[in-house]
């Protein structure tokens, strides 16, 4: 089994492989091509995003600077926004939903070093070799999610659709859908609902309108 296979397996694989250093070093070039170009660039930043990012969809901003490990590993939809200091250490997948925004300096992490420090240091291989070798967790996002600034989002959480995660947050377990969750760890503050709307907030809402939301198309 190939190092990126083993990831995928959720086993134990070595970060160090010659070929995972490639597809990394690869990406982190890209990085800081990225890194180097004005906002205002957009064919350009659409291009370099092309070669680092598996796939995303139409009307995504990053503004940059950028830190993708993997770049291929992660999947963004539609509608994205990703405020300064985006960093994303996609050794296993990350795959985001539509609508999504992040404030600055979000982080999202997938690998897990081993506790103890000389297993950390190294490991013996099947074949009897001595390696530094990590495991990784993948982490799934919904659509319609905002996180404050300073989120971090480490291995193996999954946060569901409409959530909004405060600044500051580390999320460590699974986030629900329709959730304002919040703290280090962060947990779920409470469930999102129609009080929160703009309408509520006549003094901040001033003379602008909502949009209501289409009703959904029934069957046949």
């Amino acid at each position: 089994m190939r190092e990126e296979e083993k990831i995928f397996a959720g086993v134990l694989f070595c970060p160090g492989d010659p070929e995972l250093k490639a597809i990394k070093l690869r990406t982190h070039k890209l990085n800081i091509e990225y890194n180097q170009t004005h906002e205002d660039e957009t064919e350009k930043r659409h291009a370099i995003l092309s070669k680092i990012i598996g796939s995303f969809g139409e009307h995504c901003f990053i503004q940059g600077p950028i830190a993708f490990h993997y770049g291929k590993h992660t999947k963004i939809g539609k509608n994205f926004f990703a405020n300064f200091n985006l960093t994303i250490q996609d050794d296993a997948e990350v795959v985001i939903g539509d609508d999504c925004n992040f404030g600055p300096n979000t982080t999202i992490v997938t690998p897990i070093h081993p506790m103890l420090p000389g297993e950390r240091r190294e490991m013996l291989t099947a074949s009897g070799e001595r390696k530094h070798l990590c495991y990784a967790k993948p982490v799934n996002i919904g659509s319609n999610c905002w996180f404050g600034a300073s989120v971090t989002v480490c291995p193996g959480v999954t946060i569901g659709d409409n959530c909004v995660i405060g600044a500051g947050s580390v999320v460590t377990r699974n986030i629900p859908s329709n959730s304002f969750a919040a703290g280090v760890p962060c947990k779920v503050i409470r469930t999102i609902t129609d009080a929160d709307s703009m309408v509520h907030k006549p003094e901040i809402i001033a003379d602008n309108q909502i949009i209501p939301e289409p009703l959904p198309r029934e069957e046949g």
